[in-house]
């Protein structure tokens, strides 16, 4: 049987969800860990019983070694396109956490030196393998409510208290505040399940009084004619996430709440749809990918199109947070 032999750059919390699924992965095995810190490569180390995994501090190091076939990249999102390239460059496939980078050229660039390097670019949105969401995509597409004529897409998280003296408020690293990360999830949503392509945003944004942006509130209208309202609150009440959509169309909706979906056609009862099995997710997806038995469900290609909305949206708000990072 082939092993995967993966390093893991960044081994903070997140890096622990991409641990848990790669246990489901009977062909993956992580071998190198990359940290600044010793305290968080010793806790992943120790919580998944990785007692042969090679510690680094620099992950440049890591990356010289020939027996390492992947990395995983849970820094944080400024560190992005500089590890996810020198990956590439040492020949190494690469699954990067959202978002894949913080600009669109960075995010073009990397998608070239992919391509170059010959090496496979996945970016971590789970909602591609998530039940509700595959359905929402589905039944958009097989036309189960019409042409679409709106959509809202709606997140409120306690993000500005939570994340208070944490590197993602601190620009630099972060290249952005609630918007490019949590928010860019409800993006992915927005631009997967419908498929539309964004022709024109109008945003309203606040960062009440944080080092970044907490609040957008966005009208956006699609080259294929829908509009829809994207809303991104971080100033909620504590210990609270809430996460809708409402998808809206000529013959009927979608309704999704926080993990429960109601389909409403004209002139029917409202009903709640059987959603497809999850099969996979971004870690196993990608593991299978580089073996030649699956296609990436989120390549380089597909993610660039989120951060080009979440650029979009800074731009109409007139807010450029790694300039004011400088």
């Amino acid at each position: 049987m082939t092993t995967i032999r993966i390093g893991m750059i960044g081994t903070g919390n997140i890096a622990h969800s991409h641990a848990t699924r790669l246990k489901k992965a009977q062909e993956a095995a992580i071998v190198a860990l990359a940290d600044p810190s010793a305290g968080s490569r010793k806790s992943l180390k120790e919580k998944f019983a990785l007692d042969g995994a090679d510690e680094y501090d620099d992950y440049s190091e890591m990356l010289k070694r020939g027996d390492i076939d992947a990395v995983i990249i849970c820094s944080p999102h400024t560190l992005h396109f500089e590890q996810a390239w020198d990956a590439l460059s040492a020949g190494k496939h690469v699954l990067l956490e959202k978002p894949m980078v913080c600009t669109s050229n960075e995010a073009e660039e990397l998608i070239a030196h992919a391509k170059e390097t010959g090496k496979l670019l996945q970016v971590s949105y789970q909602r591609h393998c998530a039940p509700h969401f595959m359905y929402i995509r589905s039944a958009i597409a097989a036309g189960q409510i019409g042409k679409l004529t709106s959509i809202t897409a709606t997140l409120y998280q306690d993000w500005k208290d939570a994340q208070t003296g944490t590197w993602r408020q601190n620009a630099a690293l972060s290249g952005g505040g609630m918007l490019m990360d949590s928010g860019s999830h409800i993006i992915d949503v927005l631009l997967w399940t419908t498929g539309l392509t964004p022709e024109s945003v109008v945003t309203q944004l606040s960062c009440q009084d944080s080092p970044v942006e907490i609040d957008t509130f966005t009208a956006i209208r699609f080259a294929e004619g829908p509009v829809a309202g994207l809303n991104i609150i971080g100033k909620a009440p504590k210990r609270s996430f809430l996460e809708t959509y409402g998808f809206v169309g000529e013959d009927g909706g979608i309704f999704y709440d926080n993990g429960k979906i109601t389909l409403r056609r004209n002139g029917e009862e409202p009903v709640t749809p059987e959603l497809p099995a999850e099969t996979t997710d971004p870690d196993r997806n990608f593991v299978a990918a580089i073996l030649g038995r699956e296609e990436l469900l989120v390549p380089g290609e597909y993610a660039l199109k989120v951060i080009q909305l979440t650029e979009s949206i800074y731009q109409a708000a007139g807010y450029a947070p790694l300039v004011a990072a400088e």
